[in-house]
């Protein structure tokens, strides 16, 4: 039997040589910076914006390349749609060696002022979802690191792109999950007022992974944060596919090459955390 099929135990799904199940990528393969697209074609357009990449692994909805950016080590790894599938994307790749995670992917706005094609980047989410309650208690926040929005607010001022700073929602359910009909016209009689409380406590969009990501690296160490182009508005009643995703892009190629730099940064200074006067010493 070849390694990629001879696994430790049920309980450890992976080969000998480290070989994650579901990624199919082992220690080595993988840089310390990842971006998590859900949308596995879009592995390798972010690839492809880098000065040298290349394939590592494809297997179910999880495409990953490995290459550089400005110098910066960086990864790339499709997650799917959905919080499970995303989980066991970071699950397994903080095993072969990454510690920060940036989600890249679309969403759905709910505030008016935010424009179809603008970027979202998240300070925390809301735990809709059901991942994160396998792990921890509901009371638990899914907080961004704040070096990880520090380093995607300065790459997108930048690269001069229009972004929006705040609080994400995060759903299992596209449709009714989100207040959108299901098939028929069905709905509940709570999902009339989802959208304005949301609203109400200033929410700004919906998407579908970002509470899983934050709250496991939250919980292992890890760093992570997310940006979304911004597809469509719900109360503008605006959709258009596409729209924004290379400027997401962008932002979190730049984001990662940031925190490369501060991370050196901190090296230097025998810091943990980054803070801005760390630069002027290092002048």
């Amino acid at each position: 039997m070849s390694d990629k099929k001879r696994l430790l135990s049920a309980a450890r799904p992976e080969t000998e040589s480290g070989i994650q199940y579901h990624i199919q990528c082992k220690p080595g393969d993988v840089a310390p910076y990842v971006l998590l697209p859900g949308d596995p074609d879009r592995s390798e357009k972010i690839a492809k914006m880098w000065d040298e990449w290349k394939f590592v692994a494809k297997h179910r909805e999880y495409v990953t390349y490995t290459g550089k950016y400005k110098g910066a080590p960086i990864s790339v790894t499709s997650t799917g749609i959905g919080s499970p599938a995303a989980a066991i994307a970071v699950e397994e790749l903080l095993r072969v060696g990454a510690h920060t995670f940036i989600r890249v992917g679309t969403t759905g706005a709910i505030q008016p002022d935010i424009k179809v094609g603008d970027v979202i980047i998240t300070t925390a989410s809301v735990r809709m979802e059901g991942t994160s309650k396998q792990y921890v208690r509901v009371e638990y926040p899914a907080v961004a690191s704040y070096e990880v929005v520090m380093a995607l607010v300065q790459a997108a001022e930048r690269l001069g792109i229009r972004y929006h700073l705040g609080v994400t929602a995060t759903t299992d359910s596209f449709y009714t999950g989100q207040a959108r009909p299901g098939y028929g016209g069905y709905k509940q009689s709570w999902m009339d007022t989802l959208i304005p409380d949301l609203r109400a406590a200033r929410v700004l969009n919906f998407e579908m992974e970002s509470a899983a990501i934050l709250t496991l690296s939250n919980i292992y160490g890890a760093r992570a944060g997310c940006v979304c182009a911004v597809l469509a508005n719900r109360i503008t009643d605006e959709f258009t596919v596409g729209a924004g995703i290379e400027n997401a892009i962008r932002v979190a190629n730049e984001a990662v090459s940031i925190l490369y730099e501060w991370d050196r940064v901190k090296e230097k200074a025998g810091k943990k955390y980054f803070y801005p006067d760390l630069l002027k010493n290092n002048e």
